[in-house]
């Protein structure tokens, strides 16, 4: 616990910046009715019936302390898929930085040997060397400021029916645009010298580590 703690603590490193990543799967749903327009007496209504349309998956990618987030959409959680964001964000988000420390979940998906999976093994060196992981402890993944990022996500723009990635990716970018705009961040306040007054009794079962 205290490895993730002590990242967020740090200043800002342009040369080692500290990036969040998460995921989540969604439901694609689309209504099985044209809803109802709003008007004087009415809110707009929709109706309870509607068709599934298949399950994707969201990944956030986070860094808390510049307040940029970008979201990618694929249509399976598999450890290619998480490779490709790896090595975007070694190639296209920050192809300067001489270390890309990373909290992630410690998920089976969530690992350098993914990149070997996806990629020829000079590739997958390649990538790896830049890339430095941090893993949330188990029963700890609320320690990764992803998630946060996401549940923002679902709340501001995923509550209704989304019943195509296409409009899915569209309807996100827009969010994100704006969030980035102003640089949202995470007031994060919780940190080691908190938790080793508030969760003493954890230390003894390896939360801290």
């Amino acid at each position: 616990m205290e490895d993730v703690l002590d990242l967020y603590e740090e200043p800002k490193n342009p040369q080692q910046p500290v990036i969040c990543f998460d995921e989540s799967p969604y439901q694609l749903l689309k209504d099985k009715f044209e809803p109802l327009p709003a008007s004087v007496k009415h809110a707009r209504r929709i109706d309870y019936k509607y068709e599934r349309k298949g399950v994707c998956n969201i990944f956030m990618i986070f860094q808390p302390l510049e307040g940029w987030r970008e979201v990618k959409i694929s249509d399976r959680r598999t450890k290619i898929d998480f490779a490709a964001c790896m090595k975007e964000l070694v190639d296209i988000h920050f192809p300067k930085a001489e270390k890309i420390r990373l909290v992630l979940d410690n998920l089976n998906t969530h690992t350098l040997g993914a990149l070997y999976e996806a990629y020829e093994p000079e590739e997958a060196r390649r990538i790896a060397r830049k890339l430095e992981f941090h893993y949330t402890p188990k029963h700890g993944s609320w320690l990764n400021m992803a998630e946060i990022e996401i549940s923002a996500l679902i709340r501001a723009c995923l509550k209704r029916r989304m019943h195509s990635t296409e409009f899915l990716k569209q309807e996100i970018k827009a969010y994100i645009k704006a969030r980035n705009k102003v640089h949202t961040i995470v007031h994060w306040e919780f940190f080691s010298k908190d938790a080793r007054i508030k969760m003493t009794k954890l230390y003894n079962k390896n939360l801290c580590g």
